[in-house]
């Protein structure tokens, strides 16, 4: 059974709620979620991801807020706690954004942290 959590573990900022909304909705797929998770890697230690997932393991968690569905991984959650999803558009172009205060420092393009 997937947990659906009240007290979300991560925020949305309203650009990334408005923005995964706006996918989910083009896609009228009524089980695809944002799915954010960490992996080993980048130049600081860990890096954020993000895709669009169907499919619910056992062990996420299911973030639902104003239309917008999120997924996290139960090894990726400890590392996101406390944290915010934006979405941002500008020179680098558009894409998610994890503004995280667990992490003890960040590489310069924002993917990628250590703790």
């Amino acid at each position: 059974m997937n947990a659906v959590v009240s007290a979300e573990p991560i925020g949305l900022t309203p650009a990334a709620e408005e923005k995964i909304r706006t996918l989910l909705v083009e896609e009228a797929d009524d089980e695809l979620c944002l799915r954010v998770f960490v992996t080993g890697g980048g130049c600081s230690g860990f890096q954020y991801g993000f895709t669009f997932d169907d499919e619910r393991n056992e062990d996420d968690s299911t973030i639902f807020k104003g239309g917008a569905r999120v997924l996290v991984d139960s090894l990726s959650y400890q590392y996101l706690v406390g944290s915010n999803v934006d979405y941002k558009e500008g020179l680098e172009g558009s894409r998610f954004v994890v503004n995280n205060p667990g992490a003890s420092s960040t590489c310069g393009c924002g993917s990628s942290f250590a703790i």
